[in-house]
């Protein structure tokens, strides 16, 4: 009786198949099982791959403000490195819609404009770099130029930028071909001045020189895994030109380049522009022969055609980092603690205290997370002896004792 049993949809008999699944009125192979998967698979895998090709062609620009609002939850301060930024990524969408709809008659071609942004440390480059890639649906990355040397040197290649962007894309190459690159600590990669040894400037002027290639916009082979290259190797070429570079530094100095230019002194006895030497906000009127003078190479300034500064912050745009943006110090500590059903005060004579102390270290930001931990180490670290569901007040008093014993 089992031997006469055969599948309904092709018509083999038991004696020629693996196996026959039983239903109520028929039955089925393994063979016509996984021909039915396979039609299914493709089926789906066709409609998915449509529908991200569609998503990409009807994706909604975010408008400049939009992008700013977004930026200001975050990022206290610096208005006009925000309103360029979002500028910059806005028309940065827009390329992407046009390069998606190929279909079109485009006359014009719109060029990408990369993005130099200086300012001292702790002032919020990385964190504007940061706050960006939360809101992007499009791949993102973070580079470090410390780490990049001249082609066959220990170090890495400049395509390893590439490699980062690639896996943050899931090495999807037509995703990754429209991301953004953000290259931090770009100064470190200046020219030596007066170098006195005969050695290549391998971390220098070499670096800035394998850059270009890749800013400018050209096909670039990428190594998959990231390192060197080496000629047996697999490479996946990527076209640049599609792709946003931001660069941020600090450039240590060149505020004084920048007030050698400004403040000529004339020969006589009367110095008009001496009042004028203890401007502290420089940065404001930086140009391109100053980075040239820094020790960025032409080629290179050209790549990156809007420069932006930010600000130093001062005592009222820390105390607002502390408190205001969706992710500030005082919250993440008040989270934390809330964790252990513990509420924490902390008093606006604490906050001032903090704020000296970290305008002293000359850290910007940065320097306020250093002295939170000073403070709240040693609660965290005796948390269990804490009564739950009380309040833990820090005071002034507390924190100068805190202090005093550093």
């Amino acid at each position: 009786m089992e031997d006469s049993l055969k599948c309904n949809f092709c018509g083999r008999r038991r004696n020629e198949i693996t196996f026959l699944i039983s239903g109520v009125n028929g039955h089925i192979c393994n063979f016509c099982i996984e021909k039915t998967y396979s039609i299914i698979h493709r089926k789906f895998s066709a409609e998915k791959e449509k529908k991200n090709i569609e998503e990409k062609k009807t994706i909604r620009i975010k408008k400049p403000k939009e992008i700013k609002k977004f930026l200001d939850k975050y990022v206290i301060g610096q208005n006009e490195a925000k309103k360029v930024i979002s500028v910059a990524v806005y028309n940065h969408y827009k390329r992407i819609i046009v390069s998606c709809n190929k279909e079109e008659n485009n006359d014009v071609e719109i060029e990408k404009s990369n993005i130099l942004l200086i300012g001292n440390t702790g002032t919020g480059k990385t964190l504007l770099a940061k706050s960006i890639s939360k809101l992007l649906k499009i791949p993102f990355t973070i580079a470090d130029a410390t780490a990049l040397t001249e082609a066959g040197y220990v170090g890495e290649d400049v395509e390893s930028i590439l490699t980062r962007l690639l896996q943050s894309a899931n090495y999807d190459v037509s995703s990754a071909e429209k991301g953004i690159v953000f290259i931090d600590e770009i100064d470190k990669i200046s020219r030596k001045k007066n170098n006195p040894s005969i050695t290549r400037d391998v971390s220098g002027e070499g670096v800035q020189q394998a850059l270009l290639k890749i800013l400018e916009g050209s096909i670039i082979n990428v190594p998959p895994q990231g390192g060197r290259k080496h000629p047996d190797q697999k490479m996946i070429p990527i076209n640049t030109e599609n792709i946003l570079f931001i660069a941020g530094g600090t450039f240590d100095g060149i505020e004084n380049i920048i007030s050698d230019r400004i403040h000529q002194f004339s020969i006589g006895f009367i110095n008009h522009n001496k009042k004028n030497k203890n401007e502290k906000n420089f940065l404001k009127n930086i140009t391109a022969h100053d980075l040239r003078k820094f020790g960025l190479i032409p080629e290179l300034i050209g790549r990156f055609p809007i420069i932006t500064h930010l600000n130093s912050l001062d005592k009222i745009m820390l105390k607002k980092i502390l408190i205001e943006p969706k992710n500030a110090l005082i919250k993440q500590y008040k989270k934390l603690f809330d964790l252990d059903k513990i509420s924490i005060n902390v008093t606006d004579e604490v906050l001032d205290i903090i704020i000296e102390k970290t305008l002293e270290l000359g850290l910007g930001a940065r320097g306020l997370r250093f002295f939170c931990e000073k403070i709240f180490v040693d609660y965290m670290f005796d948390i269990e002896e804490i009564n739950k569901n009380q309040i833990l007040n820090i005071d002034k008093e507390i924190v100068i004792k805190k202090f005093n014993d550093l």
